[in-house]
């Protein structure tokens, strides 16, 4: 059984870190302020989500496990939040938010 959850946590931790160097790559990649947030909050939550989840699997029934759900879920209420906070600061301080141009690539459009 302890060998079952040595992997399971394995598994969780090398998601997490995947979501992380993949949303690193993301806010290299994207250009524009907005989708940069977007790759930022989405790694924050689900990069670090999953690594404090194989965490918890590791800590058993313990307070430790009690201290990383409420670490947690203040991840899950408070990098949303942020983000949509950034995101309406930049937008209530004139920064446009920059929308392909359909025609641009050669596409009919419509």
């Amino acid at each position: 059984m302890n060998g079952a959850l040595d992997i399971v946590t394995a598994v969780l931790l090398i998601a997490g870190g995947l979501f992380c160097v993949v949303g690193g790559i993301g806010l290299h990649r994207f250009s524009e302020f907005y989708q940069r947030t977007h790759a930022a909050s989405v790694t924050d939550t689900a990069g670090a989500g999953l690594m404090l989840l194989g965490l918890m699997f590791q800590g058993g029934l313990s307070m430790v496990t009690l201290k990383l759900v409420l670490v947690l879920a203040f991840l899950f209420f408070s990098s949303p939040a942020i983000a949509h906070a950034l995101v309406k600061a930049a937008h209530g301080h004139g920064l446009a938010l920059e929308l392909d141009d359909p025609g641009r690539d050669g596409d009919a459009a419509g």
